[in-house]
């Protein structure tokens, strides 16, 4: 089985990444993908760098359930989620979501639902490095409407 879920510090290539998912598999006529990139403003302030955390082990188990979660709704082949952690520079990629299937529209719904998760739900922390000075702040983005769509209550977190 392709490893599905990394949390890493380094980088990522997105040719070697969409390579890896696809290799063999000849029932593929769609891929979708999306990156995340790292901004240098957030909620109207400044961000010189930002640091990311997560809980090992809770955090890929997280994202394997949701990915699983993501089998059974959509006719999807495979599916690769990478997030990066640790200190991050404006421009940098954070996250990558791809998803392959027979036809386009079922790999744009899983990677939309997979990322509409990734920001709401999955268990990371960052730290923005402003003008002001570091902050803590939870990385899940409230966002109701993203999880209604999918069916799925937001959480107390």
């Amino acid at each position: 089985m392709k490893q599905r879920v990394s949390i890493q510090t380094a980088d990522f290539n997105l040719a070697d990444e969409i390579a890896a998912l696809r290799a063999g598999d000849k029932r593929i006529g769609a891929v979708c993908s999306f990156i995340g990139t790292v901004r240098d403003r957030n909620d109207g302030n400044d961000v010189s760098a930002m640091e990311l955390e997560h809980y090992p082990g809770m955090t890929e188990k997280s994202i394997e359930a949701m990915i699983d979660e993501a089998h059974k709704r959509f006719d999807i082949y495979g599916a690769r989620v990478i997030h990066r952690v640790g200190l991050l520079q404006p421009l940098d990629q954070i996250v990558l979501v791809a998803v392959t299937s027979a036809h386009r529209g079922e790999s744009f719904q899983a990677c939309e639902f997979l990322m509409d998760y990734l920001k709401t739900q999955a268990p990371f922390w960052k730290k923005e490095e402003t003008p002001e000075g570091a902050r803590w702040v939870d990385a899940r983005v409230s966002d109701d409407a993203a999880l209604a769509k999918w069916g799925i209550r937001a959480s107390n977190g």
